[in-house]
């Protein structure tokens, strides 16, 4: 008989990550990872704020813009912007979310000159000429239709709906079929400036180019843009809104998708990392969690079922979801509330936190095996006021992790066991 296989020792070096701290002429900052063994830039960006900026009766004016920027700019009209791209295999783009407006450029660093340029005429000499914007919006507009009537869209929006009633949080990113219909050229331009300032701009470079050169191009890119105004970081985090109802919109369809929310932590809180080894054992492992095991695995109630931290800039949420056939969904939702109840009292097992460890840290590499990752993965430290240095000591952090810190932390998450819940089709029973 074959003996077991050793279990192999957990290795908590962080990533071999050399990044510098760039300062333009200008005061502009950015992080550096210089890697000069293949001919590649990466880099990656956000603006403080995303839609969170729309203002209360332009819902969507964000997510438009994101699509206009690089449908002309300068002297360059969609198509010769667009073409100047192609030709050069420039990737440029831009996404508004609900904290941050982020935007992106992958080039080949033979082609940076054009790169650069290219991306510093959609931040500063955006055109938004009308046929641009009539396009676009036909475009997201289409989108919007198709998401009316599509379980998964209207779940998470009726979500953030009850969850933030009245705040920014609780408008749909992309607006809606009304909202978006009206915006016109005037009021992006307007808006454009305070969404594209330098208070709260983060900027992390990866690749083929060197401190000197990115420090002179910082300015070049940003430095025309409007100083703005940091805004200030909330005292307290938002509170959920909702907590202990569960609302139903009806929709002709074979399954119910759910979506629940309770309190989650922010980045901040000494109880983060813990916590993400709580999620993991609940719902974060796609085949492993309890939640796959109870609600998949042993009841086949549903195909998947997960569970997820959701730190956001004011509040913070940890949500999870499923999507069962109507008749199941009323003991799906009591299977979930079962699980987080049995975690609170009961706490999970040392070898289910122990195993939980094993798979973070022993995944942590895969976030770093490409520029544009590595770019990403940097970003997201900048974005939550983190520092390169978390890199050395992140897995370290995890590795440390007692069975008692994740039985305190399901106390606190799951303690009281209220849930904001949302779904969508015609389950029997669940309301």
């Amino acid at each position: 008989m074959n003996a077991p296989l050793p279990t192999p020792k957990l290795n908590t070096a962080g990533p071999a990550i050399a990044v510098q701290t760039v300062r333009s002429p200008g005061g502009i900052e950015a992080w550096l990872v210089e890697e000069h063994s293949l001919p590649l830039i990466a880099v990656d960006f956000a603006f403080d704020g995303g839609c969170s900026r729309d203002p209360a009766d332009a819902a969507g004016s964000a997510y438009l813009i994101s699509g206009l920027l690089d449908e002309g700019a300068g002297d360059l009209d969609a198509e010769a912007f667009q073409g100047r791209m192609a030709d050069h295999a420039i990737g440029l783009g831009f996404d508004a979310r609900r904290d941050d407006f982020h935007g992106y450029l992958q080039t080949l660093s033979s082609h940076r000159d054009t790169a650069f340029e290219l991306l510093g005429l959609a931040l500063n000499k955006p055109r938004f000429d009308a046929d641009a914007v009539a396009r676009v919006k036909a475009q997201i507009v289409a989108g919007l239709q198709r998401q009316a009537q599509n379980p998964e869209a209207l779940c998470r929006n009726a979500l953030y709906a009850a969850a933030f009633p009245g705040h920014a949080y609780g408008r749909p990113e992309k607006g809606d079929i009304d909202s978006v219909s009206r915006l016109e050229a005037p009021a992006l331009h307007a808006l454009a400036p305070t969404l594209l300032d330098r208070a709260g701009l983060r900027i992390v470079v990866v690749g083929d180019i060197v401190a000197d050169e990115l420090a002179g191009r910082l300015d070049a890119l940003f430095g025309g843009l409007s100083a703005g105004s940091p805004r200030p970081r909330p005292a307290a985090p938002l509170p959920l809104q909702g907590l202990g109802q569960t609302h139903v919109l009806d929709l002709d369809v074979p399954q119910t998708v759910i979506r629940f929310a309770g309190p989650g932590l922010m980045w901040d809180d000494p109880d983060f990392i813990p916590a993400s080894v709580l999620n993991h054992i609940l719902g974060g492992s796609a085949f492993t969690s309890r939640l796959f095991m109870e609600v998949r695995e042993k009841r086949g109630l549903a195909y998947g079922v997960s569970s997820s931290l959701l730190p956001l800039r004011e509040s913070a949420m940890l949500v999870g979801g499923t999507a069962t056939r109507n008749d199941r969904a009323a003991e799906s939702m009591k299977v979930i509330r079962e699980e987080m109840a049995k975690l609170a009292t009961e706490g999970p097992t040392e070898h289910e936190v122990e195993e939980a460890k094993r798979y973070i840290i022993g995944s942590y590499p895969l976030r770093f095996d490409t520029s544009p990752k590595i770019a990403g993965e940097l970003l997201n430290l900048a974005l939550r006021g983190d520092t390169p240095d978390f890199l050395a000591t992140r897995n370290q952090r995890f590795a440390a992790v007692t069975l008692a810190d994740v039985k305190r932390v399901a106390g606190r998450l799951f303690g009281q066991p209220d849930l904001l819940v949302e779904a969508v089709g015609r389950p029997v029973g669940l309301a």
